[in-house]
């Protein structure tokens, strides 16, 4: 199953104590206090790094620990600190707090890190608390207790580009050809329920991650299936590629189709309709395809480029388009 949120219980680790002690030397009979401070609780940190692809790797760890601050010694030795507990996440997620809903960090690049628990403060040894008038002191602090925070990780960007189109419009059987992944494919809809990713390499100099998303229905937008799930997906894609299916199965008119994808996404977020979408007619070894691409320019005033996943027609030209896209979008930033 494709994981793109996950809930985390962080807990930072505790300070380590004090240390009471006091100087024992020969001929040195009235040795003063010499405990040695605490070590500082470890934190727990969210990490961005542009190795890691997803948050597959954090299902069955929902509880992250820093490690407790080590406690003072004599001869005012201070105790180790604790290890921060890292989580790695890809770039381009987001760190909320569970329970008062706020974002704490937008990862937008490799490296970008946020400490979401705090380590406790190290305490202080009984070396501290003497003064003129009280020279033997026993007092010593404890360590701070670490802070605990409920945290969600959230991929703002899954991909970059996303294959949208009616149920069983051949977004999965694209997907499997143009990369590697293998993405359940079914002659009925509704086969793909999240989002399948592949990685297309082009050469040495380009590669892009495409997102398979599950078929849009009428009334999508208002949640209906899971029509939410389905156009946060959308959102997190840098490049739509629409697909029109010449000949539905459910015998609708595929003009029709795409117009209604198109005002799911309106009505969902308005700024969508302002991404860059590349709209190919699929399955174009069926007689219907050329005369749906005619009536989409007539409509659209552009070319329509027709595309067979089944017999590879046209898919390097595709690949070339959705490059050209990424670049624009890359020049623009």
């Amino acid at each position: 199953m494709f994981l793109d949120r996950v809930d985390l219980y962080c807990k930072a680790g505790d300070g380590g104590d004090g240390c009471a002690s006091f100087r024992r030397e020969a001929h040195v009979p009235r040795g003063g206090p010499n405990g040695g401070d605490g070590g500082k609780g470890g934190d727990v940190v969210v990490l961005a790094d542009v190795n890691v692809s997803s948050l597959a790797h954090l299902i069955g760890h929902k509880h992250w620990n820093g490690e407790k601050g080590s406690n003072g010694q004599s001869s005012q030795k201070t105790g180790k600190n604790g290890e921060d507990a890292i989580i790695m996440v890809p770039p381009g997620t987001l760190v909320l707090d569970s329970k008062r809903g706020h974002l704490l960090r937008d990862m937008k690049q490799s490296g970008d890190r946020v400490v979401v628990a705090k380590g406790g403060n190290r305490g202080r040894g009984n070396r501290h608390f003497a003064t003129a008038t009280h020279q033997a002191p026993r007092e010593f602090e404890h360590g701070g207790e670490g802070e605990t925070r409920d945290i969600s990780l959230e991929l703002k960007l899954i991909a970059d580009v996303g294959l949208l189109g009616k149920p069983n419009a051949g977004k999965s059987t694209l997907l499997s050809r143009l990369s590697k992944a293998h993405p359940e494919i079914a002659a009925y809809p509704f086969t793909t329920k999240y989002p399948n990713l592949g990685l297309v390499r082009v050469g040495f100099d380009h590669q892009f991650v495409v997102a398979d998303i599950p078929g849009l229905i009428e009334g999508a937008h208002a949640g209906v299936g899971l029509g939410h799930e389905f156009l946060k997906h959308v959102e997190r894609t840098r490049v739509l590629v629409h697909l029109v299916e010449p000949s539905p199965m459910d015998q609708t008119d595929p003009i029709q189709n795409y117009r209604q994808i198109r005002e799911e996404m309106r009505l969902y977020d308005p700024s969508l309709m302002e991404r860059p979408e590349i709209i190919v007619i699929t399955k174009s070894e069926l007689p219907d395809a050329a005369p749906v691409a005619e009536l989409l320019e007539e409509e659209l005033g552009h070319p329509i480029m027709q595309i067979s996943s089944a017999t590879g027609s046209n898919l390097d030209q595709l690949v070339r388009m959705i490059i050209d896209e990424l670049q624009k979008l890359e020049v623009e930033a």
